[in-house]
């Protein structure tokens, strides 16, 4: 229920002065009889304040309020809202390659951490629809694109370490993200693509991949995943179990700096889970949905509700006043 003409209200402002002024005597006042001592009057348990005026008081008090809110038209909306989005389409195309394991993103490896953000990310982006693919030694749509956020938060939590062949194919990943958004109608189109590697793997080369997104106006973020310099990845060994092997990162700056270029997007470099986010962060900024909302409702009136109680307690008032109260002059 809303309330069309609301500054209406303004007038219980006089309303309730008009019932203090009565209280008071200034307004109203009935015929009185000199006495020359009231004591009489006060020892028979005569009162300053009347039952009969104070009644009369309310009642006119409750006319005026109810008149007041009826004047403020109260009204039930009904219908739908017709909402025209302009939402995007987004694919990140995650790297599952064994380097994903190493240990410099705390408290974990790479790509748990890869993980947690990109859930953050597609959380934030309640409209859009978002689609996954991995890639490592081959690529592979983890899930199409879809609005069923659920759905893909899901199938992001199952994506584990060796589900593909080791390597590290940039050019696949990044094309098998083309590939689902190729067909879509959305006006904008977005892969955020992360890799911590240098591309040696898939029969698709990065650069070729990039011209097929801009052919298609595919936007691409690349983030290259990593801290410079030495690291621990766990290894299996058949004769100890787990043991930790010190690896040095290694990225294609140069390479993803290009995809990004040529596509129109960005290259970031995450070297802590914190970096991570905070790309994660920008491009959300940098991509936001465009939402236009059209309401087309049908409101009702129900200001008789408040004028057929005001109707009675008028007439309450002149049958107290014409019958019950009478004064006698």
């Amino acid at each position: 229920m809303r309330l069309a003409d609301p500054l209406y209200l303004l007038l219980l402002i006089p309303v309730a002065a008009l019932f203090l002024f009565y209280m008071a005597g200034k307004i109203g006042r009935e015929a009185v009889l000199r006495f020359s001592s009231v004591d009489l009057l006060k020892k028979s348990g005569g009162k300053r304040l009347s039952f009969g005026r104070l009644f009369t008081a309310l009642l006119r008090a409750g006319v005026l309020t109810l008149l007041v809110f009826a004047m403020a038209r109260p009204q039930t909306g009904t219908g739908e809202d017709k909402t025209t989005q302009q939402v995007l389409d987004v694919v990140v195309s995650l790297d599952v390659s064994g380097s994903m394991a190493t240990l410099d993103f705390q408290p974990d490896n790479r790509l748990v951490a890869a993980k947690q953000e990109a859930k953050r990310f597609i959380e934030a982006r309640s409209n859009d629809r978002i689609g996954l693919v991995i890639f490592a030694g081959q690529s592979f749509t983890q899930c199409p694109l879809t609005v069923d956020h659920k759905a893909i938060l899901a199938l992001l939590e199952q994506i584990q370490l060796g589900t593909l062949e080791d390597g590290t194919a940039i050019g696949l990943g990044l094309a098998s993200a083309v590939n689902r958004l190729k067909d879509s109608e959305a006006k904008t189109k977005l892969v955020v693509l992360l890799t911590d590697g240098v591309n040696n793997a898939g029969e698709i080369d990065p650069l070729t991949a990039a011209d097929l997104a801009k052919q298609f106006n595919v936007r691409v973020y690349t983030v290259g995943v990593g801290r410079e310099g030495t690291s621990f990845l766990p290894v299996q060994d058949p004769r100890f179990g787990t043991r930790l092997l010190k690896v040095e990162t290694q990225i294609d700056e140069k390479m993803l700096e290009t995809i990004a270029r040529k596509t129109g997007g960005k290259y970031f470099r995450a070297q802590d889970a914190r970096a991570l986010r905070d790309i994660f962060r920008e491009i959300d900024k940098l991509e936001k949905t465009e939402i236009e909302v059209e309401s087309f409702m049908h409101y009702e009136e129900h200001y008789f509700l408040f004028l057929w109680p005001a109707l009675f307690l008028l007439l309450a008032e002149l049958v107290w006043r014409g019958l019950l109260f009478v004064k006698i002059p």
